[in-house]
């Protein structure tokens, strides 16, 4: 919980307390649902919620806007998301029926009240949203494949609606491949605003609806 302080100090004490839960929740249902690599779930603040928080430091949610988290597995980046902008709407999607369980469990539990969840692929999807966020799911080019005919146009918040990707590595192929104007695409380096080592080649990309 330090690393979410070190980075948000100006948190609600609401805020604090459902953060402080999230360690606990995931690590008592990892046990029951593999959600987070065993090896890694002792890194669950540093490496899956900061990670999706990191989302947080280009965009400040306004009210009411509908967001929509794909391949949302045990709730990233969607969750803590969800804690940071409450009067956001948050869907959370994934194919996979046993981790929708564990978002669920993890939603009662916070008492997130800004949340909703199906167990479906994206391409069944027929609602429209003014974000879509993710966290390495697939390719980008496949990804933007899947869910652009769900983001409407322009919106109210200081980004333009669209994509935001959590991705690490070299993306200059998938960037390419996507075949979307450059002056769409902006590509923010998380190690600009978190020192730690794990966040050194971790990127977030945006991309204008």
């Amino acid at each position: 919980m330090n690393e979410i302080l070190k980075y948000f100090p100006k948190l609600t004490e609401n805020k604090k307390t459902q953060l402080s839960q999230l360690g606990d929740l995931y690590k008592f249902w990892n046990v029951q649902i593999n959600v987070v690599s065993r090896k890694d779930i002792e890194n669950i603040y540093n490496h899956h919620i900061l990670h999706s928080l990191a989302i947080a430091k280009i965009i400040s949610f306004e009210a009411n806007t509908k967001i929509l988290d794909v391949g949302t597995g045990g709730g990233f980046p969607g969750i803590p998301l969800a804690i940071m902008f409450p009067d956001t709407q948050f869907t959370l999607i994934d194919s996979i029926n046993k981790k929708i369980k564990v978002v669920n469990a993890i939603v009662e539990s916070l008492e997130l009240k800004n949340v909703c969840t199906m167990p479906v692929r994206v391409e069944k999807l027929n609602q429209k949203f003014d974000f879509v966020v993710s966290r390495a799911v697939t390719d980008l080019p496949s990804f933007v494949s899947w869910v652009w005919n769900k983001i409407t146009p322009d919106g109210n918040n200081a980004l333009p609606n669209g994509i935001i990707y959590l991705k690490g590595g070299d993306l200059h192929n998938e960037l390419k491949a996507t075949k979307i104007s450059k002056r769409q695409i902006a590509v923010y380096a998380i190690k600009n605003f978190f020192d730690d080592i794990f966040f050194e080649t971790k990127q977030i990309i945006y991309i204008q609806r």
